[in-house]
């Protein structure tokens, strides 16, 4: 069982993410803010930097085929996203130090780059009609603290199973 449980806690989140998308968009002051969980990407960068980046990159091809089957009607976008995205962070994370600050901080900022490269893709096929100011106010921002939050509350927790799992795979279990 213990083999399956990097796998099992990808496949939990990438259900559980539209599950609290249901929470979104927010009203206040009369302002809709919408924010977008990538709690999956999140996973796979930790996962990239505690465990193996060829198996981030494998689940994050697979994982995005699905999110662009079950989410949205363009295959390929999020199956190329998801790799280029744990590719990408496990690339810095051969040049800096794997600390729990590091990791958290580059998943904000690989959070970002997943957005803005989505946001420019559906406005090159005309998917999406708003402009980028409102795109950074109303749906960026809002999806940063939201995942942000979500870094704070389970980074540490990631670092513990996928560190503990790649122990574990170290020694032959």
């Amino acid at each position: 069982m213990i083999r399956f449980i990097i796998p099992l806690i990808a496949v939990i989140l990438f259900f559980l993410e539209p599950i609290f998308s249901l929470f979104s968009p927010i009203e206040i002051t009369g302002d809709l803010y919408v924010f977008v969980p990538r709690f999956l990407m999140i996973y796979l960068i930790f996962i990239a930097a505690y465990y193996n980046s060829r198996r981030a990159i494998l689940y994050g091809f697979i994982l995005g085929l699905l999110y662009d089957m079950y989410h949205i009607d363009i295959i390929g976008l999020y199956t190329f996203m998801y790799p280029l995205i744990c590719y990408v962070s496990a690339w810095i994370l051969r040049q800096i130090e794997r600390q729990i600050l590091t990791v958290m901080i580059l998943s904000v900022v690989m959070i970002v780059l997943l957005e803005l490269l989505s946001f420019f893709f559906a406005s090159i096929i005309a998917l999406t009609s708003i402009e980028f100011n409102e795109f950074l106010t109303s749906r960026l921002i809002p999806t940063m603290i939201a995942n942000s939050l979500f870094i704070v509350m389970f980074g540490w927790i990631f670092k513990q199973i996928t560190e503990k799992r790649f122990f574990q795979k170290q020694a032959g279990f």
